[in-house]
C-alpha cells in the first residue's frame, strides 16, 4: 500500500507535473527533488539553515514550527545530503513506518480484515501526499501511532519515549497527554501509566524551554502563529463561512447576497436526484444505486471543491470515531475525541483536512467502516486515488493542496 501509493505521487510530480501548463496563479515545476519542497517546507529549510527566529510583533515566525523534524533532517544533511533529499526521505520512510504500526495495532485490536482497509485508507488518503513531501505528517503519524499502540499494550516506557517525540514535532501532539490520563482513570491503572502521561509532555516542555532561553518567551511557537491566523479566526466565524460555501457557493458567501444562481441550483438539483435514487433503490437494485451514487458524490465534488473536501472530512471524520466508539479501543477513542476537540476549538479552518489525516483513530474507525461494505470500499479507493493525483500535481506546480 505505501509502495503503490507512493509510486502514484512520484509519476504524477515528477512526469505529469513538469508536462502541463504553468498555472497562472502557480509556479514553474521544479527539478528533482525540489518539487517536494513547496509552503511549509520553505520554512522548514530555513530553521535547518538559519535556524529559529522570533519576534512579539504579530508577525508570522519559523518558531512556529516544532523542532523534532528540522533536528532529523539537519542530521541527515551532515552526511552530505542536501535538504529536500533528506527531508523528502525522511518523510516517506517515517510515513511507511506509521502504516507497519497501523496495521499490527489494528490487527490486534480488529483483526486482519479491518487492519488491511484502515492502513490503505491512510496510504490512499488524498492527504497522505504530505507523508511524502518536505512535511511532518509522515513523522507525526509515526510518533502517535507507536505511542498510541505502546500505551494499548501497556509497554509504558515506549509509550513515554514516543509520546515526548511525538509532542516535538507538532502542536496535536499535546492531545496525547489527557488521552493517557483519561485512559489511565477510566481503566484503573497503575501509577505508571500516569507517569507515563507526565513524561510524554517533556516534548513540548523542553522546546518551551528553548524558546525561554533563547527568546526570553515559553510561548514563542504560540505567539508566532498569530500572523498565519489573526486573532479573529480563533472563534466560530470561519467554520460558519466554510459551511455556508458549501451550501450557497464561495460567490454567494463572499458577497453576501445571492450573485451565483447556478451553485445553489446545482446542490438542490445533485441532492434531489440523490434522494429520488433511494427511494428507488429497491426497484433499481444494488448495482445500479450504487452506481447512482457514485456518479454524484463525483458531481458533487466537482461543484463543491476543496470547501467540501474539508467539511467531510473534519464532519464526517468526527462522526465516524464516535459512531465507532464501541469498537475503537479507549485509548484511539479518547485521542481521537481530544483530537477534534483541538481541531475545532481553534476555529481555524485552513489545513484542518491535514489535521484529521494525521489523526490516525480515524483510519481505524475508516477501517472497520469499509470492512463491513467492502465494495463501497473499493470504490472510494478509486476516487482517493484521483484526489491523491489530483493533490500531487498542485503541490508540485506550487498551488495550495490543503
Amino acid at each position: 500500500m505505501w509502495l503503490s501509493s507512493r509510486l502514484m505521487i512520484w509519476v504524477a510530480m515528477l512526469l505529469i507535473a513538469p508536462a502541463l501548463p504553468i498555472p497562472s496563479s502557480g509556479e514553474a515545476t521544479g527539478e528533482g527533488w525540489d518539487v517536494f519542497s513547496h509552503w511549509d517546507s520553505r520554512h522548514y529549510e530555513k530553521i535547518v539553515t538559519k535556524g529559529y527566529q522570533f519576534k512579539d510583533n504579530g508577525k508570522g515566525y519559523n518558531v512556529a514550527f516544532f523542532p523534532l523534524y528540522p533536528l532529523l533532517v539537519k542530521g541527515m544533511m551532515s552526511l552530505g545530503l542536501s535538504f529536500e533529499v533528506a527531508g523528502t526521505i525522511a518523510n516517506n520512510v517515517a510515513f511507511w513506518g506509521a502504516l507497519v504500526i497501523l496495521y499490527l495495532w489494528a490487527e490486534e485490536r480488529h483483526g486482519r480484515r479491518v487492519a488491511r482497509w484502515a492502513t490503505a485508507s491512510l496510504a490512499w488518503c488524498p492527504f497522505s501526499l504530505f507523508g511524502s513531501v518536505v512535511y511532518t505528517e509522515g513523522l507525526f503519524l509515526l510518533g502517535s501511532t507507536a505511542a498510541l499502540r505502546a500505551f494499548d499494550r501497556q509497554q509504558y516506557g515506549w509509550a513515554a519515549l514516543f509520546g515526548a517525540l511525538t509532542t516535538a514535532i507538532r502542536p496535536p501532539g499535546i492531545a496525547l497527554i489527557p488521552t493517557f490520563l483519561v485512559v489511565a482513570w477510566q481503566e484503573k491503572r497503575s501509577l505508571v501509566a500516569y507517569v507515563t502521561a507526565l513524561l510524554t509532555s517533556t516534548g513540548i516542555l523542553s522546546y518551551m524551554l528553548y524558546c525561554w532561553l533563547r527568546f526570553h518567551q515559553p510561548l514563542a511557537f504560540l505567539l508566532a502563529q498569530r500572523g498565519w491566523r489573526p486573532i479573529e479566526e480563533f472563534h466560530w466565524k470561519p467554520w460558519f463561512s466554510l459551511l455556508t460555501t458549501v451550501v450557497v457557493g464561495a460567490a454567494n458567501e463572499d458577497r453576501g447576497r445571492l450573485v451565483d444562481l447556478g451553485y445553489p441550483l446545482a446542490m438542490v438539483a445533485i441532492a434531489t436526484i440523490a434522494a429520488l435514487i433511494w427511494r428507488m433503490r429497491d426497484r433499481l437494485g444494488f448495482p445500479k444505486t450504487g452506481y447512482g451514487f457514485c456518479l454524484l458524490a463525483i458531481l458533487l465534488w466537482l461543484v463543491g471543491g476543496s470547501p467540501l473536501i474539508t467539511v467531510v472530512m473534519v464532519v464526517g471524520g468526527g462522526y465516524l470515531i464516535w459512531r465507532f466508539r464501541a469498537q475503537l479501543s479507549p485509548t484511539a477513542f479518547w485521542y481521537g475525541l481530544f483530537s477534534w476537540v483541538m481541531i475545532l476549538g481553534l476555529g481555524r479552518t485552513i489545513s484542518t483536512e491535514r489535521f484529521a489525516f494525521a489523526c490516525v483513530p480515524l483510519a481505524i474507525a475508516f477501517g472497520l467502516l469499509i470492512s463491513r461494505y467492502p465494495r463501497w470500499g473499493y470504490a472510494i479507493g478509486i476516487f482517493f486515488s484521483i484526489l491523491l493525483a489530483s493533490y500531487s500535481i498542485r503541490f508540485a506546480q506550487g498551488l495550495w493542496a490543503g
